[in-house]
Parts: structure tokens; C-alpha cells; sequence
């Protein structure tokens, strides 16, 4: 059971130093560089950009490094990575 606990940090271990997509809890969404986490979901990213989409389309407003709680966090949307089936 413990195994299946850590999937979603290990995926996120992979996703480390690579730029990744954050939907937040009120429609909020983040782009950036992840630098680190925790087992909360707690995000430290670089370079961050909050997207927002208007009526004259997408606005994205720099953010530079910031913390995320993990509290609000909905999706984290890693760079694709390939993940080995399991055998089990």
C-alpha cells in the first residue's frame, strides 16, 4: 500500500527542474519551473506565470519564484514522462 502512496511523488520527482502546468482552486492556473515539493503538495516554482484567459485571449502575468500550499492545488500537470507498467 505504501508503494501506491508514493506514485504521485515520484512523478513529481521526475517532473523536478522541468516546467509544469498548476490549476488552482478558483480557476487560477500557473505555469513554471518545479524546484521542489512536499508530501502536502507544497510547490516552490521558478519562473512562474499566472495564465489568464480574457476576452482578447490568453494573458500571462510573471509571478517570478514563488511557494504554492498545496491546499490549493486541483491539477499539477507534469511534462510527459514515460511510466513502465507494473507487473503486477
Amino acid at each position: 500500500m505504501a508503494t501506491l502512496m508514493n506514485k504521485p511523488l515520484e512523478l513529481l520527482s521526475k517532473a523536478l527542474d522541468k516546467r509544469v502546468l498548476i490549476k488552482l482552486k478558483g480557476g487560477r492556473e500557473l505555469r513554471g519551473r518545479l524546484r521542489g515539493f512536499d508530501q502536502h503538495m507544497n510547490l516552490v516554482l521558478e519562473e512562474a506565470e499566472e495564465v489568464r484567459m480574457g476576452g482578447e485571449g490568453q494573458e500571462v502575468l510573471k509571478v517570478g519564484t514563488i511557494i504554492v500550499r498545496g491546499d490549493n492545488v486541483i491539477i499539477i500537470s507534469p511534462p510527459r514522462v514515460h511510466i513502465p507498467r507494473s507487473t503486477e
